[in-house]
């Protein structure tokens, strides 16, 4: 037997003793367990095509010559051979191929257990049943409800007492501060809450208290933005008649399908809210997926019961 076969058989004698020794030598070994079973197969399986690969093409450089139909194309004088691809190497890739297919519809990633799935089903039926035991609470109950879900989801941001938590998020014991109101006049609003593809404009489509087709102002922002952050009252009434009650009513509690109640919060609102996020003057409030339905509409009453 030729030296180099010897050496081959001898290394994986040794590799695969070793792969024995490691793990299903150990106690309790694959387990069962079908990834382990798998893994080592793999390792075993490699081990094995790599020292034998690696033979043949030693083995070959050592005895073959150059054969075969010569490229037309040269480099420096030296040229390619037409060779097909080893029918070998073939069969290995179309192999690979069709055990990777087997492995992830059958095999496992498809079949498996998943703690992730496991959870996302358990809290699917958790929440069916929660919302089926207090679909009927209304009231004063759904506000205690909204607190104690407040108490656990929001006070990491708006503070124990909903009062922004030292301007880390908005205050929600009032509706709107004067630096919202001059962010969405400026910015204007994209949210799409409560009103499916309806979008103030920024501060460019807005025509100023006068109705002469020229943009409000900065005097007109800073004394409508005070005007609503005081509760409609103050200077600034003229210019939220003139350019905001159109849309969003003359007592600023919105007018139904085209702009929200800017006075006080709605349960709605806060769904929305919850439901889609909001970008604002302070940074952006992510959506909470992880409430469900009923849960939402409680911290909605619950924060629309804090600036009444």
């Amino acid at each position: 037997m030729n030296k180099i076969y010897l050496w081959g058989i001898i290394i994986v004698a040794v590799m695969l003793g070793f792969t024995y020794m490691t793990v299903l030598g150990s106690k309790g070994g694959l387990n069962g367990d079908i990834i382990n079973i798998l893994t080592v197969a793999a390792a075993a399986a490699l081990v094995i095509i790599t020292i034998f690969v690696v033979i043949k093409y030693v083995r070959q450089m050592q005895v073959d010559t150059a054969t075969g139909e010569l490229a037309e194309e040269s480099w420096d004088g030296i040229g390619e051979y037409k060779n097909d691809v080893p029918f070998g190497w073939a069969i290995i890739f179309l192999g690979t191929m069709v055990w990777g297919m087997w492995y992830f519809v059958i095999g496992y990633p498809v079949n498996a257990f998943s703690q992730i799935g496991q959870y996302n089903e358990e809290v699917a039926t958790l929440n069916k049943k929660f919302e089926s035991k207090y679909a009927s609470i209304t009231g004063d109950r759904l506000v205690e409800m909204g607190e104690s879900v407040f108490l656990s989801e929001c006070v990491a941001c708006h503070g124990i007492s909903a009062d922004g938590n030292d301007g880390m998020a908005a205050n929600l014991n009032q509706r709107i501060s004067a630096k919202s109101v001059k962010y969405v006049i400026e910015h204007g609003s994209k949210n799409n809450l409560l009103y499916a593809g309806s979008e103030m404009p920024n501060r460019s489509g807005l025509m100023n208290a006068n109705k002469n087709y020229a943009p409000i102002t900065d005097a007109e922002i800073d004394s409508v933005a005070s005007y609503v952050a005081n509760g409609m009252t103050g200077a600034g009434a003229n210019v939220f008649a003139g350019v905001c009650s159109s849309c969003h009513g003359t007592d600023g509690k919105g007018i139904d399908g085209v702009a929200p109640n800017i006075v006080e919060f709605t349960p709605a609102f806060v769904v929305n809210v919850l439901n889609n996020g909001k970008k604002g003057a302070i940074g952006t409030m992510p959506k909470f997926d992880k409430l469900n339905k009923k849960q939402k509409e409680a911290v909605g009453a619950y924060v629309a019961s804090l600036s009444k």
